[in-house]
């Protein structure tokens, strides 16, 4: 992913159904899936399975966010029957997510991930690495939507009817954060 690419995110088209849509068949799904139906259960991970990896790098080192993702439907399916609402079924799966990270920090031992300034030749996705960087840098309000927006692929909608932010919350803190990444990559508020 090149820099220039990632700083002019908003020029992608929404195709994201209306989170009414989302919510009402995570609704339907999730009533199956408590009756035992695992290939229900399967669509909820597939539909949101990105949102969690997401949120997972914008907290842990990378190479540990793909095991947490599926440590976190572990728990969800676990935990499926506890959930009130069957439409809130996005925002409760990227709860688990956050606390599962918290928990990566308070069982784990401390690691430190390698900086891009050793010597040898040049990580073939160090670019794509120092944004990644600069986002984690960032307070956590931004850096999970920016996460979301321009490592995952989502489009605000989508954020915002997968995570329970509202559409106006996704907007400033993909505004707002953008402005900062800009700054952090050195290229103010010029993209």
């Amino acid at each position: 992913m090149s820099v220039e690419l990632a700083l002019r995110f908003g020029q992608c088209p929404a195709v994201t159904p209306p989170a009414q849509v989302l919510v009402s068949e995570d609704a339907t799904l999730v009533a199956a899936a408590r009756s035992g139906d695992r290939d229900a259960f399967g669509r909820l991970y597939e539909r949101h399975a990105r949102m969690v990896h997401g949120i997972m790098l914008a907290r842990v080192p990378r190479s540990d966010a793909a095991d947490l993702v599926h440590d976190v439907f572990l728990v969800a399916l676990d935990r499926l029957r506890s959930l009130r609402d069957d439409g809130a079924f996005g925002p409760w799966v990227a709860m688990i997510a956050r606390n599962r990270a918290m928990d990566y920090y308070r069982r784990s031992h401390k690691s430190e991930e390698l900086g891009e300034d050793l010597p040898g030749a040049p990580h073939p996705e160090g670019e794509a690495m120092t944004v990644l960087l600069a986002i984690r840098s960032l307070p956590s309000a931004y850096r999970e939507t920016l996460v979301l927006r321009l490592v995952e692929g989502m489009t605000g909608p989508e954020i915002a009817g997968r995570t329970g932010l509202t559409p106006a919350s996704v907007r400033v803190n993909l505004h707002r954060g953008m402005k900062l990444l800009r700054e952090k990559l050195g290229r103010g508020a010029a993209a």
